[in-house]
């Protein structure tokens, strides 16, 4: 495995106070700190081209995750191996072959043009002329970037930028890449171009991807195997296919008609009534699909029916409500 997790458990030293002037006066001769646990016995492992969904609602513990297996934190206990280095304890050789993107965070400087960042990362990494060269040119064709190298950082848009913080991830051509909420604040097709973008490294390159997000349609477009963190434990680790299969006992059916009536019946329920359009909900523990159909095509005039399956996000909503987060 490129990537082993092993009981990894991290906790932070949080000062606490209350409001008000006496509180604030009262801190600065005592300090009340408390413990958080934001990490707790984690334990997983990546295979060397996988691109892993890392979810889980705020405050999970994710970025810590993230920032542990990039090198910036240490643990309070436990092991993590990244092709076969403890980041930690190997952060030079450990960040050669590692890329991050924090959706919040640019590592770019903000008043030089991009390409100057880029000269910097180059020798920072000590990346040749020739690999350099190379990688500028591809990543520069696959997330066009031509007429944005000479621009200043700060007057890019943010898709824009967003495009150059993963270009000067990869420009040392790293085995993995940590994505933290790579599309926030971006527009559709800015969220499209990154999807589709990552993809094309992770297929050419075989890039290992652990993605971090609460967008569950970058996780539909581009994980196949999520892991869900919660208050700091691992709550789950499995294939999206799978969980798609777990809860889809409960199917939805799009019906078009033009004229007639339709009866609920044990196992299917109207959810959505409007002209010429209704939306059932059917319980196939029930009521098979085929019965269904058949109850809603014996009263009305029917142009089409389209099953509807459940989303990545209808998904991971049910998860969060079985694990209580």
């Amino acid at each position: 495995m490129l990537i082993e997790m092993q009981n990894i458990s991290k906790s932070y030293h949080v000062f606490r106070r209350n409001s008000g002037i006496k509180e604030t006066v009262s801190s600065f001769f005592k300090r009340n700190y408390e413990n958080v646990q934001a990490l707790s016995d984690i334990s997983f492992s990546v295979g060397e081209g996988e691109i892993i969904g890392y979810i889980g609602p705020n405050g999970a513990g994710k970025s810590s995750t993230i920032k542990i297996m990039s090198g910036i934190l240490i643990p309070d206990s436990g092991n993590c191996l990244i092709d076969g280095r403890i980041p930690w304890e190997n952060r030079i050789d450990h960040v050669k072959n590692i890329g991050v993107v924090f959706g919040q965070r640019s590592q770019l400087w903000w008043d030089i043009p991009v390409i100057d960042s880029f000269m910097l990362f180059k020798d920072i990494y000590k990346i040749s002329d020739s690999k350099f060269k190379k990688n500028l040119s591809e990543l520069s064709e696959l997330l066009n970037l031509e007429t944005l190298l000479k621009t200043p950082v700060r007057q890019l848009s943010l898709g824009q930028r967003m495009r150059c913080e993963f270009a000067a991830s990869l420009l040392h051509s790293p085995k993995v890449l940590f994505l933290d909420e790579p599309t926030i604040g971006l527009d559709a097709t800015s969220k499209i171009a990154v999807r589709n973008f990552i993809k094309s490294i992770n297929k050419f390159s075989n890039t290992t991807v652990i993605l971090t997000t609460h967008d569950m349609q970058d996780i539909e477009a581009l994980a196949k195997r999520i892991i869900l963190i919660g208050k700091g434990k691992l709550l789950m680790d499995g294939d999206i296919s799978y969980l798609k299969k777990r809860f889809a006992s409960d199917k939805k059916i799009l019906v078009d008609y033009k004229n007639g009536s339709f009866n609920e019946c044990k196992g299917l329920i109207i959810t959505s009534d409007s002209p010429n359009r209704i939306i059932v909900n059917v319980d196939t523990n029930i009521l098979s699909i085929a019965d269904a159909v058949h109850n809603l095509c014996e009263n009305a005039e029917v142009n089409d029916i389209s099953i509807i399956e459940p989303s990545a996000e209808e998904i991971v909503s049910s998860l969060y409500k079985e694990y209580n987060l």
